[in-house]
C-alpha cells in the first residue's frame, strides 16, 4: 500500500542533530523505514519557532539546504517533487518523492516577494501558523482570525499554487481560509474533535466544510489529539477517528499527517517502517482496499493534481 504523509519534523531534527542522516538513523523516519513501509512521498516540514534568537528566513533556508543536500546524497532512493506529475515519474524510476513544507507561515519578514521565492525553491504547502501568534494570523489557542496581511498572504499563495495548510490555525482563521478562497486546502495533522476535544483537533463542521471544498485532514498519531485520557498512541484510536470522519463527511476527505519526529508520546506503531499495522488495523474495522487506499495515498494525491498541477 503505498503512502503520502502529510507532515513530519524530520527536518527539524536532522538540522539540530547534522550527525544524523535521512538515509538511516534513529528517528521515526528515515529511507530504510519508509522503504518498508513502501512511502510514495513524504512532505518534510520546516517548523520555525519565532521565539528563538535565529532568524527565521535564515532558518528555513539552511533546512531547505539540508533537504536537497539529502536528497542528492540519497538519489539512489529519493527525489524531490513539486506536483502529482513528479511523484509519478519519481515512482516510475524506482524512487520515493520528498516534498517541502512549511510549518509557520511568518518566515517572510512581511515581503511576499520571499513567499514566491520559497515557491521558486520547491515548498508547496504552508501552514499558517505553529501555537504562536503572528503576523498572518493566530493559533488554535486563540479566537482571532487572518490579519489584512494574512489575507493577501493566503491570496498570494492560492494565485501561485500553494496548498495552504490549516493545522494550528484557530477556528475563525479556518473560516476565514474557507471565505476568501476557491481552491481545496488541508489540514496536515489534525483529528476530529468531537472525538477528542482539543483545540488542535477540527469540529464537525469544519470537517463538513473542508469535505465539501475537496481538502484533505491528515490523521495526527500524537496521543492527547487521539485520546484525552491515553499517554500511548495508539491504533485503535486512529482507526475510531477515521471511522467517525467517514461517517461525518465522506472517505474522501481522510489522509494521513503522522506528525512523526514531531511528537513526544509512547507510539503503538513506533515509526514509518510500522505503518501496515494501521493498514491491517483498518481492514479489520471492515475498510475496502479502495477506502483505504484513499486514505494512504489518493485523497492527498487528488489535492496534489488539483492545486499544485
Amino acid at each position: 500500500m503505498k503512502i503520502i504523509d502529510m507532515h513530519c519534523d524530520t527536518l527539524h531534527e536532522l538540522n539540530k542533530h547534522r550527525d544524523k542522516r535521512l538515509r538511516q538513523n534513529d528517528l521515526m523516519i528515515d529511507l530504510e523505514k519508509m522503504g518498508k513501509s513502501d512511502y510514495l512521498c513524504q512532505n518534510f516540514g520546516i517548523y520555525t519557532n519565532l521565539q528563538s534568537q535565529y532568524d527565521a528566513l535564515d532558518h528555513v533556508m539552511d533546512c531547505i539546504d539540508l533537504f536537497y543536500n539529502e536528497i542528492e546524497a540519497n538519489s539512489d532512493l529519493i527525489a524531490p517533487a513539486r506536483n502529482k506529475a513528479d511523484i509519478v515519474e519519481n515512482f516510475h524510476n524506482g524512487k520515493m518523492s520528498g516534498m517541502l513544507t512549511l510549518e509557520e507561515g511568518d518566515v517572510i519578514h512581511e515581503d511576499l516577494a520571499i513567499l514566491r521565492n520559497y515557491y521558486r525553491l520547491g515548498v508547496r504547502m504552508i501552514a499558517l501558523s505553529h501555537n504562536l501568534e503572528n503576523n498572518l494570523t493566530s493559533p488554535h489557542t486563540t479566537h482571532k482570525g487572518l490579519s489584512e496581511f494574512g489575507r493577501a498572504y493566503v491570496q498570494e499563495m492560492e494565485r501561485i499554487g500553494m496548498i495552504i495548510d490549516v493545522s494550528h490555525m484557530s477556528d475563525e482563521c479556518f473560516y476565514d481560509v474557507l471565505e476568501m478562497t476557491t481552491k481545496p486546502f488541508v489540514a496536515s495533522h489534525s483529528n476530529a474533535r468531537t472525538i477528542t476535544n482539543n483545540s488542535r483537533n477540527m469540529s464537525d463542521d469544519m470537517i463538513v466544510k473542508l469535505a465539501e471544498r475537496g481538502g484533505v485532514m491528515g490523521i495526527n498519531f500524537y496521543a492527547p489529539f487521539l485520546n484525552s485520557r491515553a499517554s500511548t498512541s495508539r491504533v485503535q484510536d486512529m482507526v475510531k477517528h477515521i471511522l467517525y470522519i467517514k461517517d461525518l463527511a465522506g472517505i474522501d476527505c481522510i489522509g494521513l499527517g503522522t506528525d512523526f519526529d514531531g511528537i513526544d508520546c509512547k507510539l503503538e506503531l513506533k515509526h514509518a517502517g510500522e505503518m501496515k499495522k494501521l493498514e491491517s488495523a483498518l481492514r479489520n474495522a471492515g475498510l475496502t482496499e479502495k477506502e483505504v487506499e484513499k486514505i494512504f495515498y489518493k485523497n492527498v494525491l487528488r489535492v496534489y493534481e488539483k492545486v499544485l498541477g
